[in-house]
């Protein structure tokens, strides 16, 4: 339950810094889409949803949390599974299931779910060391969501799940020979993986990243328009609703994936700054209470989602300027999106909650 002196020690910086970033993808949304379509109110009340999200996050201790995540691991997996057979189809995806007001991607909280559910087995353990034993149950635990994901197909959510695998398993210990046993399995396996594991538009998308006029009208269309739209901005912008790429489509679903790309045109290097020295200091933030946490399944736990959030941010910010394949990733907190949001958010509360219980008995 939540007590009142708690309230003193919630880290308003670090929400201020969150709530900063929604604004602004706020009005990025707006930019692109002039609010036509419902796309810019249903983030509205995506993120009035997911403040609510994040205030259940913070106020219920993380610890209870934690003593129920087993079940709560196992209402995501079932969530996903229902998805691959009652799930809505869009763009050849089943992703969501449909509730009639909005539709629910159960794949967005299977981040914060596995991150709580790692925490808790891997942070309560008495043991001073990663065992092979708890390895493998972690990673088998981190491969269920992630295959079914894959399955939808969502391979770009589902490699999400990894950071939070890797991150926690090494803070509790995994010795680095494992570590760099998976770098040489992956560089060794990763040309049978191409020819065989991928789809054909995946494959494309990898070498349409390598050479994207290859392509200049079709796979690589993407990769170029974002490219342009980065670098039309200059240094100050072109200005609120300004933009020619986004404006005038030419950048598509630049609300959703894309909507860095718009922000670097319409705001220039300036706003680009902006923007990443928000989401460092909210990383920062985060790091600092991991380091605060009064016990290691708070550390764990914070890392787990931070460590998704955080490679998230990464990947779309890169691949927004043209140095990564395109991948259906969002940029959390300021891309469209409402299960994204509401997921990012109570993942925030979670830390938040970790944060604010640093001095409890």
């Amino acid at each position: 339950m939540f007590e009142r002196r708690l309230y003193f020690h919630i880290d308003w910086l670090l929400i201020g810094a969150v709530l900063v970033i929604c604004a602004i993808g706020l009005v990025m949304i707006y930019s692109t889409t002039g609010g036509a379509g419902g796309v810019y109110w249903t983030q509205v009340y995506a993120l009035g949803i997911g403040l609510m999200a994040m205030a259940v996050c913070l106020m219920v201790d993380y610890r209870s949390l934690a003593d129920k995540s087993h079940w709560i691991y196992l209402a995501m997996v079932a969530a996903l599974i229902g998805v691959l057979f009652f799930g809505a189809v869009r763009g050849g995806s089943r992703r969501w299931i449909d509730l009639g007001a909005f539709n629910l991607q159960p794949s967005e909280f299977a981040k914060a779910t596995l991150a709580l559910m790692l925490a808790k087995m891997l942070g309560e353990s008495r043991r001073p060391a990663l065992t092979n034993n708890d390895l493998l149950i972690a990673a088998a635990l981190t491969a269920v969501p992630l295959l079914i994901i894959a399955r939808q197909p969502d391979l770009g959510t589902a490699v999400t799940l990894l950071p939070i695998l890797l991150v926690v398993a090494f803070v509790a210990g995994m010795p680095m020979k494992y570590i760099y046993a998976g770098v040489l399995v992956a560089v060794l396996a990763a040309p049978a993986a191409y020819k065989f594991a991928l789809q054909d538009y995946q494959r494309e998308r990898i070498s349409t990243f390598l050479d994207p006029a290859q392509d200049a009208r079709g796979a690589g269309y993407q990769q170029i328009q974002a490219r342009i739209t980065v670098g039309s901005g200059g240094v100050w912008g072109k200005g609120f609703m300004e933009g020619t790429q986004g404006q005038l489509r030419f950048l598509p679903v630049a609300h959703n994936d894309f909507i860095f790309s718009v922000l670097a045109e319409e705001q220039g290097l300036v706003g680009v700054l902006v923007a990443l020295g928000l989401y460092l200091f909210v990383i920062v933030r985060a790091l600092d209470a991991a380091r605060l946490a009064k016990d290691r399944l708070g550390a764990y736990l914070v890392l787990g989602v931070l460590s998704s959030f955080t490679f998230q941010v990464i990947y779309n910010i890169t691949m927004s300027a043209g140095l990564a394949p395109v991948k259906g990733l969002t940029l959390p907190l300021m891309s469209y999106g409402g299960s994204s949001m509401i997921a990012t958010l109570a993942g925030f509360g979670l830390i938040l909650n970790v944060r604010m219980r640093r001095f409890t008995n």
